[in-house]
């Protein structure tokens, strides 16, 4: 019970050290922000920011790892008689929810478009949640290839990964260019999700 109240509080002092930096990032900027004023604002020294993370790219990025554990357990646990786009949105909403439960930003929608801005805007986070991307792809493929042994070859999980990500992020950056509120957003990345995964259903 003690190990669960220290990891508890860990993660909440995560949290909020990764809010508190996206919400000085959008007052004054990426760039103008500092390690020192985030642990100043979130009320810690900053030797404890240091204790959760190495850099300000860190705390909005650095969770990436563990939440890309969620779609994969998805693809792990494919149903019964579930097709590949069946299976590919129930991916994109267990990683939706998880964003929206556990995500930086995720339970307040002026964070989420915050967040969802700075990372497509800002070259130094760009560059990493591209990389980041490109990993979580190919991983959901072979997981996806596993899933369908006898439907899929390599490129075939890569070409259905590929459209359902490249959708939801073209959607979505279309969606922040016209200035959607976030449930506008959110039905513009479901919609382009259906339209790339349609080709994907039996027919």
């Amino acid at each position: 019970m003690d190990e669960s109240r220290r990891e508890r509080k860990k993660r909440q002092t995560r949290r909020l050290l990764a809010e508190t930096a996206l919400r000085l990032f959008a007052e004054q900027g990426y760039e103008a922000t500092t390690v020192a004023q985030i642990a100043a604002a979130a009320d810690v020294a900053t030797k404890t920011f240091f204790n959760h993370f190495r850099s300000k790219e860190d705390a909005l990025l650095d969770d990436a790892r563990r939440r890309n554990e969620v779609p994969l357990r998805v693809i792990a646990d494919r149903r019964p008689g579930e097709g590949v786009a069946d299976l590919l949105t129930r991916v994109y909403d267990a990683m939706l929810a998880d964003f929206r439960e556990e995500g930086v930003g995720g339970r307040d929608p002026a964070l989420v478009e915050t967040y969802t801005r700075l990372v497509m805007t800002v070259p130094a986070l760009q560059a990493r949640a591209l990389h980041q991307v490109f990993d979580l792809q190919r991983e959901l493929a072979a997981a996806l290839r596993a899933a369908f042994p006898d439907d899929l070859d390599d490129i075939g999980a890569a070409a259905a990964v590929g459209a359902m990500v490249g959708a939801v992020q073209a959607t979505g950056l279309a969606a922040l260019e016209r200035g959607d509120r976030e449930e506008d957003l959110l039905a513009a990345m479901r919609r382009g999700l259906d339209t790339a995964l349609d080709g994907l259903r039996p027919r």
